[in-house]
């Protein structure tokens, strides 16, 4: 399976969480330091690495000021997980959420 089909779907899976600013780059000083990234651009926010029929994913995401970062992850978690076996057939032993960054929401 090809990493950018999977890192659309983790990204995809990533944003639609609560809590969830966006995509950030995985090399923030090469990228950029503060882009959230687009749909597009989200392999550059997801690092999958394939063994067999199980994938290991890390994600790396910022997160809106004044949520509880562990709450988040763990959803951010879930879906990705979800997403991953109901659209692609594809189980993740592990989802890795690397906060990087945390940014405040003007209202």
């Amino acid at each position: 399976m090809d990493n950018n089909v999977i890192a659309n779907v983790v990204g995809g899976a990533a944003t639609d969480n609560y809590g969830v600013v966006g995509m950030a780059s995985r090399n923030q000083l090469r990228d950029n330091v503060n882009t959230i990234l687009n749909r597009e651009n989200y392999f550059k926010g997801v690092v999958v690495k394939q063994h067999d029929n199980e994938i290991e994913v890390n994600v790396y995401i910022i997160v809106a000021y004044g949520n509880k970062i562990s709450e988040v992850s763990k959803n951010v978690q879930a879906k990705v997980k979800y997403n991953l076996q109901s659209m692609l057939g594809v189980s993740a032993n592990s989802v890795n959420v690397i906060i990087q960054g945390v940014q405040v929401m003007n209202d």
